[in-house]
């Protein structure tokens, strides 16, 4: 199986190629350059896409399409990285989505925040298959809940707060993973949002950060997925 794993920037690419072993560097349409890490029976292409949804839905489209008109298609995309993290994920944990949803795509109304499916048009949230997010996260030691894409970081505990009561079960937050879902979603490709968590979601304490712990366990969570992957492949055999 060959799988796509996009993050944001070359620090988290890095994280997850130190778990992939040795690997070559491929360059794609638009100046994007893949790290490739040959494996049996999982190889993983690691793409730095950049931050937020729509470069993230970029990078993904065209690596998914090179691809596929190599005629060597991918059977799994990861959206992956660090990101901050809501209670009762702990800074360091690593999170698993099982739902992976635009936080902030919709509009403001005098009754509060309306997603775009309200306004009758487009969709919010992809949910990955639900057998391969309990392989994943058993096999990394991870919790499965909600992660929220947003286009603007929580600096507040009032946001917080809100995004929490909006969407409960929310575990993490981050930039990217629902531009990924929506590349994935329009190839027909399943798709997986793998975060660590480096921050907790509210006011801005930089202090508090811990970036580098974060993407050790963001190592140590790919170091477990092609047996998790391996284990659950019926589930991705099933999945269009």
């Amino acid at each position: 199986m060959r799988v796509l794993v996009v993050t944001a920037v070359a620090a988290e690419r890095d994280a997850v190629a130190a778990a992939a072993g040795p690997c070559d560097e491929a360059a794609l349409p638009g100046g994007y350059a893949l790290r490739r890490a040959a494996g049996s029976p999982v190889a993983l292409d690691v793409l730095a896409a950049g931050v937020g949804p729509a470069a993230a839905a970029a990078g993904t489209a065209t690596a998914l399409t090179a691809a596929t008109l190599a005629g060597a298609p991918y059977g799994l995309v990861v959206s992956a990285g660090i990101g901050g993290g809501f209670t009762p994920a702990p800074l360091g944990s690593v999170v698993v989505a099982d739902a992976i949803v635009a936080a902030d795509l919709g509009a403001e109304t005098p009754d509060g925040f309306a997603p775009v499916t309200e306004l009758g048009f487009g969709t919010v949230a992809h949910r990955p298959d639900p057998a391969l997010v309990r392989a994943v996260a058993a096999a990394a030691g991870a919790a499965s809940g909600t992660v929220v894409t947003v286009s603007t970081v929580t600096g507040s505990a009032a946001r917080a707060a809100e995004l929490a009561q909006r969407h409960p079960g929310v575990l993490a937050e981050a930039m990217e993973g629902f531009g990924v879902a929506e590349a994935a979603a329009a190839h027909e490709v399943p798709v997986l949002e793998i975060r660590t968590v480096s921050n907790a979601v509210g006011p801005r304490d930089r202090g508090a950060w811990r970036i580098g712990a974060a993407l050790t366990a963001l190592t140590g969570a790919f170091r477990t997925l092609p047996g998790a992957l391996t284990a659950a492949a019926p589930s991705l055999r099933r999945t269009p």
